[in-house]
C-alpha cells in the first residue's frame, strides 16, 4: 500500500474501535461502506517509478504501481480489511476531498444505501516534488524558514502561504435508527451540507468569497437552520493572503444580519491549521473531527500564530492563539479546493429524540 493508504486504514481501525463496530453477518456487512478519499494520493510512487522506469526500463515497474497509485483504493483496502460490502466511494476534490467524502457518504445513508458509513480523507505528500509545485504556484510561505513553527498563521497580517501537513482522519457515521438501537455513542449529527463551485480561478477563490457563502448557506439550508444558530465556524483558512481574506467575506455576509448575528465580534471562528498545517485532500476530514470535538467538549479550537489582525474587515473573533471556552450546539466547518470547488457541513449537537 501507498502511505495515504496506510494512513487511512489506520484512521479506519481507530474510528471503528472507538465507534464499537463490528458488523456480523451479510445483512450488517452489506449495509456498511466506505467513502474515503485523497487529494493528491501517491506521489513519491509516481516520481520513484519514473526514475526506475527511465533508468531500468519496464523490469524496474512494480506490478503494484497501478494499485498504489489508485485513489479509490484506500477504501477499496479498508472495505477488504473489515470486509465492507456496502457503497464504496472515493472523492477526489482538491482540499475539498474529506468534507465531500463526509457530505456525500452522510447522503448514502439518507437514501437507505447504508446504515453505517466510514467516511474522511487521507493525505501523504511530504516530497520535494510537492513543495516545487506548490511554491510555484505561490502557494506556499516562504518568511518563516528560521521559525517553522510561526509559519503557519491563518488570517495574520504576516501570512504569506500555507504549510504542507499530512495525514488522515476518519469518522464512522450511521442512521440515527441505527445507533440508537445497538447504544451507540452519539458525537454529533451530521446536520446539514452544501456544495458549490466558484466557476471563476483555477486557484485563486472570488474576492467576494460568493462560492464559499453558497456552499455555507446550503448546509444550514439543508440543516433548518438559521445564521443565527452557528456557533463557531471551523475555517479553511489555509494562512494565504488571498483565501483567508475572501472567506473572511463569505462569512460576515452569512451571518451578519436581519437573520444572523447583530455584530460581527458575536462570529466565533477559527483555523485550526495553524496547528497542524494543510492537510490537502485530508483537511476537512480533520477540520471535521476538531468540529465534532468542540461540540463535544464545548471548546473553540484557537487559531495558532494568530497575533496580528489588521483592516477593518477582520473584526470576529478568531480564537487567537488560546482555545476558548464556550456551548458549541451548532458548528459549521469549511472546506475549499483548487478549481474552485467548495463544502460546507454543518455538525449539531445530539440532545436525544
Amino acid at each position: 500500500m501507498s502511505t495515504f493508504m496506510q494512513y487511512a486504514m489506520l484512521a479506519s481501525s481507530e474510528a471503528l474501535e472507538d465507534a464499537a463496530w463490528r458488523p456480523e453477518g451479510d445483512q450488517q456487512r452489506e449495509m456498511t461502506g466506505v467513502c474515503l478519499g485523497s487529494g493528491i494520493g501517491s506521489l513519491d510512487v509516481q516520481h520513484q517509478t519514473s526514475i526506475d522506469f527511465e533508468q531500468g526500463g519496464a523490469k524496474k515497474v512494480s506490478p503494484l504501481f497501478v494499485p498504489k497509485l489508485l485513489i479509490n483504493l484506500a477504501a477499496g483496502h479498508i472495505a477488504m480489511r473489515h470486509g465492507f460490502k456496502g457503497p464504496s466511494h472515493a472523492t477526489t476534490t482538491a482540499c475539498t476531498t474529506g468534507a465531500h467524502s463526509i457530505g456525500d457518504a452522510s447522503r448514502f445513508i439518507a437514501f437507505g444505501d447504508a446504515d453505517v458509513m466510514i467516511a474522511g480523507g487521507s493525505e501523504s505528500c511530504i516530497h520535494p516534488l510537492a513543495f516545487v509545485g506548490f511554491e510555484r504556484s505561490r502557494s506556499l510561505t516562504n518568511s518563516f524558514n528560521h521559525a517553522p513553527e510561526q509559519a503557519s498563521r491563518p488570517f495574520d497580517a504576516a501570512r504569506d502561504g500555507f504549510v504542507i501537513g499530512e495525514g488522515a482522519a476518519v469518522l464512522v457515521l450511521e442512521s440515527l435508527p441505527h445507533a440508537l438501537a445497538r447504544g451507540a455513542h452519539i458525537y454529533a449529527e451530521v446536520a446539514g451540507y452544501g456544495t458549490s463551485s466558484d466557476a471563476h480561478h483555477m486557484t485563486a477563490p472570488p474576492p467576494d468569497g460568493n462560492g464559499a457563502f453558497r456552499a455555507m448557506r446550503l448546509a444550514l439550508k439543508n440543516a433548518s437552520l438559521p445564521p443565527a444558530s452557528v456557533d463557531y465556524i471551523n475555517a479553511h483558512a489555509t494562512s494565504t493572503p488571498l483565501g483567508d481574506l475572501a472567506e473572511n467575506r463569505a462569512i460576515k455576509a452569512l451571518l451578519l444580519g436581519e437573520k444572523g448575528k447583530k455584530h460581527a465580534e458575536e462570529i466565533n471562528v477559527s483555523s485550526t491549521k495553524g496547528a497542524v498545517g494543510h492537510l490537502l485532500g485530508a483537511a476537512g476530514a480533520v477540520e471535521a473531527l476538531f468540529s465534532v470535538l468542540a461540540i463535544r467538549d464545548g471548546i473553540l479550537p484557537p487559531t495558532l500564530n494568530l497575533t496580528d489582525l489588521v483592516g477593518s474587515e477582520f473584526n470576529c473573533n478568531y480564537v487567537a492563539l488560546e482555545a476558548q471556552k464556550r456551548k458549541v450546539d451548532v458548528v459549521l466547518s469549511n472546506s475549499f479546493g483548487f478549481g474552485g470547488t467548495n463544502a460546507s457541513l454543518c455538525f449539531r449537537l445530539y440532545e436525544g429524540k
